[in-house]
């Protein structure tokens, strides 16, 4: 199997899934849906929109699993976007914060650095 791209599925620990679910929900304008598990009552995850045919294309959930605190991570997943700007302004009035404002990252676009409501770090990332 050859993919674009090795990275096919990331998880955010979160300690508030319903809280997580709308921050993200709301900055990124997008339904997640709840993933079952079949051997652990507690862990819950709520999926991001994914297609298991797309090849190259990482998909991920929120997760809260007992005894799995949020935050504090050194790994960014960066979100996709067609101006970074945009889903910036929803930030704050989710929950969030806005640890770094769209900046440019030369001919690699621009890029926003934002916090969850559980402290988890994410990025943003556009062309224009």
């Amino acid at each position: 199997m050859k993919t674009e791209n090795p990275v096919v599925w990331f998880e955010i620990y979160v300690n508030d899934l319903k809280r997580a679910r709308s921050f993200y929900e709301k900055v990124f304008q997008v339904q997640l849906s709840e993933l079952g598990n079949p051997t652990e009552d507690d862990l819950k995850m709520m999926a991001f929109p994914s297609d298991m045919d797309s090849k190259g294309k990482a998909s991920g959930a929120i997760v809260y699993m007992k005894d799995m605190k949020a935050g504090g991570n050194s790994t960014i997943v960066y979100f996709g976007s067609e101006d970074c700007s945009i889903e910036e302004e929803r930030v704050e009035e989710a929950g969030g914060e806005i640890l770094r404002s769209k900046m440019s990252i030369g001919e690699y676009g621009f890029v926003s650095i934002i916090k969850d409501p559980d402290g988890n770090t994410v990025g943003i990332h556009s062309m224009k």
